[in-house]
């Protein structure tokens, strides 16, 4: 079997080699794995499980947005990505603000606007 793709900007080639019997056994396995993991499979949470400096990331982030009021996207963006230390986290929470029921986004000239709401209800 070979695996082929890209992690990011790495590439992967990968060659797994097994022999008949080693193919066998694990067809076998996995017949016998199936009904069980179907019945035991969890039920995903609505909550996402989080770390402790994924908690502070994100407190960090609503703080920042919380005191400066309103923010255009690209700036905020920036903002998070500095706070975060890459542009991928920053981005996370970038999305984690706009799904946030404490944010309001608005379009303003092609601009995303985020807004804090705090504990106002979203209009």
């Amino acid at each position: 079997m070979r695996v082929r793709g890209q992690l990011g900007d790495l590439a992967i080639d990968l060659q797994i080699s097994l022999e008949d019997g080693e193919w066998a056994r694990l067809a076998e396995l996995l017949r016998g794995a199936l009904p069980a993991a179907t019945e035991a499979a969890p039920v995903p949470s609505a909550t996402p499980v989080v770390s402790p400096a994924t908690d502070r990331l994100w407190l960090t982030a609503c703080q920042l947005l919380r005191e400066a009021g309103a923010c255009e996207g690209p700036q905020l963006l920036a903002d998070l990505q500095a706070l975060a230390g890459s542009a991928e986290a920053g981005k996370r929470l970038l999305v984690r603000l706009r799904h946030s029921p404490l944010v309001r986004v608005e379009q303003r000239q092609d601009v995303p606007w985020y807004s804090w709401l705090g504990d106002q209800p979203a209009p």
